[in-house]
């Protein structure tokens, strides 16, 4: 039996996906109020169990039993209202989780941490597994809050557990229209007009599933992977994405003063509309900072070879417009 938190997610729903069509047997845990869209028809496969990573005796009872978790029910926010409960399910809902499977029958744990849990890197070099930002503790929120949680996956390994972890780059791929990075599809529809040119890796969310569930099914425990297929500029992938919807190009860079601007504007609309802001002061900032991954080790591990970004952005854009004849919030890949 697979236990996968976070199953009405992107990855989670995917990675549900997958093993339903494997013929594995697949446990989840949903809150009452989560919304199964992503799964379709699949939602009716699986054992649902209500609760939470931050409910120990919801985890307990989903850990009944089972052999493999794949934990991958995390909040990625760059709002000040919402870092407390990001650092809470993201710090202590993992460690939840650890605990919880190290007293039970669990075999494995694969968790779905972050690059953002490596920090930021000196300018110029190219980041692997080894590296860790010495600085994490003043750096971004969200990329606290995944090296923290990570932390608690390595001690749990330390413990006696059998723990991979995995740390995606940016995730593209059919799903809620409504969140990042997946909101960019319909602004730039809509007439997104700005660009950045920093850089960053991105990854199919069909091959993060792929990987988990490879990387489950070996021998290898205590590693971690970079899960990223290429290094791109967002100027690049925005601008692929606008051809793939048939619309003009966003044509303005978004400097430092225009993106200042921006989320300052953004703040007071949200003060007075409580509008989800598109940019913030902390995501601003990470729009002028260069990122880059190395996906060396997971390849050799695993004789894996990603889908080209730029096929993952057609698939996805033709979902996005069929989404929008059908007036649809979300779509998936079928």
């Amino acid at each position: 039996m697979n236990l996968i938190t976070g199953a009405t997610g992107l990855v989670g729903s995917y990675l549900a996906k997958l093993l339903l069509n494997k013929g594995e047997k697949v446990r989840a845990i949903k809150r009452v109020t989560s919304d199964t869209c992503l799964l379709g028809e699949y939602a009716e496969q699986i054992e649902w169990i209500e609760g939470d990573v931050l409910h120990i005796p919801s985890l307990e009872e989903a850990m009944n039993d089972v052999e493999r978790v794949y934990h991958s029910a995390a909040v990625i926010s760059f709002l000040p209202s919402e870092i407390e409960q990001m650092m809470k399910v993201n710090i202590e809902g993992t460690a939840n989780v650890m605990n919880v499977a190290l007293h039970s029958s669990v075999k494995k744990v694969v968790h779905v941490s972050s690059i953002a849990a490596f920090g930021i890197a000196p300018k110029g070099k190219i980041i692997d597994e080894k590296y860790s930002d010495p600085n994490i503790n003043k750096s971004f929120w969200y990329f606290r809050s995944k090296q923290y949680g990570e932390r608690e996956a390595w001690r749990a390994n330390e413990e006696g557990l059998n723990v991979v972890v995995v740390c995606p780059s940016t995730i593209l791929g059919a799903g809620w229209w409504d969140a990042e990075p997946n909101s960019l599809f319909p602004e730039i529809y809509n007439g997104l007009k700005f660009y950045t040119t920093s850089r960053n890796g991105f990854i199919d969310v069909r091959d993060v599933a792929e990987c988990m569930h490879r990387l489950m099914h070996s021998d290898i425990s205590g590693e971690k992977f970079i899960l990223s297929a290429e290094n791109l500029s967002f100027r690049d992938v925005i601008w692929q994405m606008a051809d793939e919807l048939k619309v003009k190009r966003p044509n303005l860079e978004a400097g430092k003063i225009l993106r200042s601007i921006a989320w300052q504007t953004e703040a007071i609309k949200f003060l007075f509309t409580k509008q989800r802001p598109l940019i913030t002061k902390e995501s601003a900032e990470l729009a002028s900072i260069d990122f880059m991954y190395t996906n060396e080790k997971v390849k050799r591990a695993l004789n894996y070879n990603f889908k080209p970004i730029k096929e993952t952005i057609a698939e996805t854009a033709e979902v996005f417009l069929k989404s929008q004849k059908e007036k649809k919030k979300f779509g998936v890949f079928t």
